[in-house]
């Protein structure tokens, strides 16, 4: 059993790259089942924001499990590998799992320590939860993960400054304008990164607020919020000849505005210059309008100067998440690690057990004069025997499995104590366990850790 991560993300690929290869919400559920299905695929989840497609899965075998996800991504984007395994990274094991764990906390983010991806990574395991395509692995791992994120953010200063991709949005208008005093501002879209954008830009002095969306409700909602104005998206255009500053967070198929719209727009404006900022992926404005004269369009990647700008004091609060990275990998292998040493403890259990059982029932037959009370003791004190006995060698076998080498430690003890029958029942017991009593299976922690995560 391996832990694989397959991605791309704002490191290894461009925005246009990253477009393309973006699962939309409404499909995920289907492209999850699809994954579930490939070879050599036992558990997955699949994280996908505007900065990255990422693929997690618990496989049999490394190698097949990587050339099937592949094939997945290849499928479901309808293209040819060649055209991104060059934008790929893939990380295994140990460093799949680190990898995980610096995605919830935010530090592998465009903007270090943002809290906005903890809610994606929930939300996707969540999902997958549901679909039953996370087990005993990934049940464990996520919710380490988000636990781990949480107190990450609650015991450090990494999130106290407000700095996201929307906020690096508001610092670029800063650094053109100077100030927000008299400036108009569209903003279309409003989910919840245009809601973001909208608290920054009301945060920043911004009294002109316009909110353009495809469904006017919402754009209503967010707009009363902020004291600002909705509009329907067929107004967009007049309020275009208006406006100084646009900022695009929608997530649309085709542009919001097209390059023939904004040249006719631009006529009206008397020639004074349109800053236009697109922070949607897929990108909702086309990029050919900054060939337009005072027209100055920028898009998610544009921002990551800025976000470099930001990021000093919170470099030194990472290293202290870091740490608690390092520290969460090793309680992670440990459980991990032990694993494997429950049901052998079952089947030693259950061998005892019947020992102790034909023992107890032979004294009856032996001794039909004993009184109930008499049965009783002896019943108690004989598993009290066996327990004993059993005690050291199953501390000595945890001990010996969280050193390493765990299939030659458990292949021994099996051996030793001859419960190879009883491993054999417990593997034909579980084949018949159905998928969902699978994902409520909880093991005990080997430390006495508790891991709880309250959505």
């Amino acid at each position: 059993m391996h832990v694989i991560v397959i991605g791309l993300n704002y490191k290894t690929a461009s925005v246009e790259i990253r477009e393309r290869f973006a699962f939309k919400e409404e499909t995920k559920v289907e492209a999850t089942q699809m994954l579930l299905k490939a070879k050599s695929i036992q558990e997955c989840v699949i994280v996908g924001t505007c900065n990255r497609t990422e693929v997690y899965a618990v496989v049999d075998q490394l190698h097949v499990g990587r050339h099937y996800v592949k094939s997945f991504l290849a499928e479901w984007f309808q293209t040819d590998k060649s055209e991104f395994v060059d934008y790929l990274y893939i990380k295994e094991n140990n460093d799949a799992v680190r990898h995980l764990f610096r995605v919830a906390c935010g530090l592998d983010s465009m903007v270090l320590g943002e809290t906005q991806i903890l809610g994606q990574v929930k939300d996707s395991f969540i999902q997958s939860q549901i679909l039953k395509s996370t087990g005993t692995v990934f049940n464990m791992l996520f919710k380490q993960a988000i636990t781990l994120a949480k107190q990450a953010h609650s015991k450090t200063d990494i999130g106290k400054k407000a700095v996201s991709v929307s906020y690096a949005a508001i610092e670029l208008c800063k650094k053109i304008f100077g100030h927000f005093y008299n400036k108009k501002v569209v903003m279309i879209g409003a989910g919840k990164v245009g809601e973001l954008t909208a608290k920054h830009l009301y945060e920043n002095g911004v009294t002109t607020m316009i909110v353009v969306n495809r469904t006017y409700e919402r754009a209503r909602s967010l707009a009363d919020k902020f004291s600002g104005k909705a509009l329907h998206v067929e107004q967009l255009s007049s309020a275009l000849i208006q406006s100084d500053i646009v900022i695009s967070s929608a997530t649309v198929e085709d542009y919001f505005i097209t390059k023939q719209e904004m040249e006719v727009i631009t006529q009206k404006r008397n020639q004074r210059p349109l800053f236009i900022i697109d922070i949607a992926v897929p990108r909702s404005i086309d990029p050919t309008i900054n060939d337009i004269n005072n027209v100055f369009l920028y898009d998610i990647d544009d921002l990551e100067g800025i976000v470099e700008s930001n990021l000093q004091g919170r470099a030194r609060e990472a290293e202290k998440i870091e740490y608690m990275i390092k520290q969460e990998l090793a309680h992670f292998n440990s459980w991990l690690n032990t694993l494997g040493v429950f049901p052998v403890i079952a089947a030693l259990r259950e061998k005892s057990l019947a020992i102790q059982e034909e023992a107890y029932r032979h004294i009856e037959n032996k001794l039909p004069d004993l009184t109930e009370r008499e049965l009783k003791i002896i019943r108690k004190y004989s598993k009290t025997i066996v327990n004993q006995m059993l005690h050291y060698p199953l501390v000595r076998m945890k001990e010996m499995v969280a050193n390493g080498n765990q299939d030659h430690v458990l292949d021994l003890f099996i051996k030793i104590f001859a419960v190879e029958e009883e491993m054999e029942k417990q593997s034909r017991m579980r084949q018949r366990i159905t998928e969902s009593e699978i994902t409520d299976v909880r093991y005990p922690e080997p430390d006495g850790r508790k891991i709880a995560v309250h959505f």
